[in-house]
């Protein structure tokens, strides 16, 4: 039986594309005239990994609305904890020079991404108003992002700072009201969904710090949920995670928050992550096949794959069955 998409809303797109080997076509698909393929219509959820980071500076502002006005269906991000206990969208546990300057408002004393230590520059040991002073409009990698541009936006402008996740939450209900936004664009971020990410690494706790035990929701999963609740958007935030036992804890609270273990190598039984309560299995897409998608189906998890930048492979997993696409590059599958 093909898994449901429970309480996560209805939006996901549907896109036509021309997929090689599908297992089932429609009466109605047409062959491709070029190569054979069938000319399908499937229903995606499309990610945008950190915003869109192949096009914008990752987990800013600008990426968030770039990922809005092209269609997204979900926002993909990264979270740690802040040395004033705030929840805080960045990937890394340190402010990584090559991404990040000091901004034109730093605070005084602020440590120099160019100079300072990595203890002084790890977010832990920084309060979130201090995170904010930092510029992250730097491309670290442009040989792998040559389409990344500081571009200011039309909503969220240069504020290529880091922000709090009730702040990036109270930016998209901004962006879903303003009139400088298509209707659809505004439908887009009233509907769209939240794939957060607790960046809990177990042989590294000091990355958070907060003193997680492994079983029992530390501050850091306490706070991001209630950042969640006070936005009142609890139907359209997924959890997702390498490290379970932040998942399991959020589970173990009474949460009705959706859960998406995250997997690097091939797992043969997926199945065992509804033991706990995860109804989205998100694998790295290179291990994943197609016996993998059925078992997980199966089991009523979704599955959604990470990172996917090449349209090939992208319409090669959504003909094995998968239910939507982690990728910098949402423009590619959107603009198919």
């Amino acid at each position: 039986m093909r898994a449901g998409r429970s309480s996560l809303g209805t939006a996901f797109v549907a896109l036509t594309l021309v997929l090689m080997g599908c297992g089932s076509t429609d009466q109605d698909s047409e062959p491709s005239p070029t190569d054979g393929g069938v000319a399908e219509t499937v229903v995606v959820d499309v990610q945008g990994h950190r915003g869109a980071r192949g096009l914008r500076p990752e987990n800013t502002l600008p990426a968030f609305e770039l990922a809005l006005d092209l269609g997204v269906t979900t926002l993909e991000l990264d979270l740690h904890y802040s040395a004033d206990g705030q929840v805080v969208v960045w990937h890394d546990p340190i402010i990584d020079p090559d991404k990040c300057r000091l901004g034109p408002n730093a605070p005084s004393g602020l440590p120099d991404p160019e100079s300072a230590s990595s203890d002084e520059l790890a977010v832990r040991n920084l309060t979130a108003d201090q995170l904010a002073g930092y510029q992250c409009d730097t491309n670290p990698d442009p040989s792998r992002f040559p389409d990344q541009e500081p571009t200011a936006g039309d909503l969220s402008g240069d504020r290529y700072h880091i922000v709090t996740l009730t702040e990036l939450f109270a930016f998209v209900a901004e962006y879903a009201e303003s009139d400088q936004k298509t209707a659809e664009q505004r439908q887009t971020a009233a509907e769209v969904l939240f794939n957060i990410e607790t960046k809990r690494v177990p042989s590294e706790p000091e990355n958070i710090g907060d003193g997680f035990d492994g079983e029992t929701a530390g501050p850091f999963e306490i706070a991001v949920m209630e950042a969640t609740a006070a936005a009142g958007i609890e139907d359209r935030v997924i959890v997702q995670s390498f490290d379970h036992r932040s998942l399991r804890a959020i589970a173990a609270s009474g949460s009705d928050l959706a859960l998406a273990p995250l997997t690097r190598d091939r797992v043969r039984n997926p199945g065992q992550y509804t033991e706990w309560g995860a109804t989205i299995w998100s694998p790295r897409a290179s291990t994943l096949t197609e016996d993998a998608v059925e078992a997980a189906h199966e089991a009523g998890l979704l599955v959604i794959p990470w990172t996917v930048n090449e349209i090939s492979e992208m319409e090669e997993l959504i003909a094995i069955g998968v239910d939507g696409i982690i990728t910098d590059r949402p423009d590619l599958l959107l603009n198919r």
